[in-house]
This record gives structure tokens, C-alpha cells and sequence, in this order.
């Protein structure tokens, strides 16, 4: 596995945390709660996930909100969130990263950590957003 997909798996792991009882900043970017750090070179990475998604959480959450079908937003599942906040944020804000990259590493990790049918779920939703920043 990559330095990057360890990163995103960080930083999606922070905010699953920071969702479930709002640790602060810095506890979370501490990354003392890992069992295994990543490099350096991830752990920047993955601060930086963190940081601006948190930095930007309402604008997230919109494009969220607006691509999500047949679906609110208070039922999605923090794992699932956690997953559309961080690639969210890649989308709307790391534009040097291409979407299809930030889609499937989302989509891994949904497999990993979400419900059998997250990864499709969060898929769908990714794709929206793509879809509405392009046009």
C-alpha cells in the first residue's frame, strides 16, 4: 500500500474521530491515537487532508447535501462521511490530483472500512460532485 493511501486512510480515520466526538485539532494531527504511523511524507499528507477539510466543512458538507439521492444527509453512516468529507475536499480544493485518482482511493477505502455497499454509495456521490466541479 502507498504512502498516500496510508494518509488518506489517516485522515479518513481523524475525521471518522473528529465526527464521533469532536477531538481537537491537535490530538488529531498528533496522530499519537494510530497504531502504526505512516512516513513523514504521509503524515504531511495527511495533515493537510485534515486540516482543510475541517478548515472547509461547510462547503464540503453542501456539495455533499446536493449530490446525495433519495438519501439525507443525517443518515449517513461516519464511516461513509468520513470517507465524502476527505475526498470531497480533494476534489473541490487539490486540484492537482486527479479526480479519478481521489475516486478510486475513496472507493478502496469504502471497501475496507464501510458497509458491502458503501464503496458504490460513495462512489456515486464522488461522482456527482465531480460532475458539478467540471461543468
Amino acid at each position: 500500500m502507498g504512502s498516500r493511501r496510508h494518509a488518506r486512510i489517516a485522515a479518513f480515520q481523524a475525521l471518522y474521530a473528529w465526527e464521533e466526538s469532536h477531538t481537537d485539532m491537535e490530538e488529531l494531527l498528533g496522530f499519537t491515537w494510530l497504531d502504526r504511523k505512516p512516513d513523514e511524507q504521509a503524515l504531511i499528507f495527511a495533515s493537510l487532508i485534515i486540516g482543510g477539510t475541517l478548515e472547509n466543512i461547510e462547503d464540503i458538507d453542501d456539495q455533499i447535501r446536493l449530490h446525495l439521492k433519495r438519501w439525507s444527509f443525517e443518515r449517513l453512516s461516519r464511516v461513509d462521511l468520513s470517507i465524502l468529507r476527505t475526498s470531497t475536499y480533494a476534489l473541490l480544493y487539490q486540484k492537482d490530483i486527479p479526480y479519478s485518482v481521489t475516486i478510486d482511493e475513496a472507493v478502496e477505502i469504502a471497501k475496507k472500512f464501510g458497509s458491502p455497499e458503501s464503496y458504490r454509495f460513495v462512489n456515486g456521490v464522488l461522482d456527482g460532485i465531480r460532475k458539478a466541479t467540471l461543468s
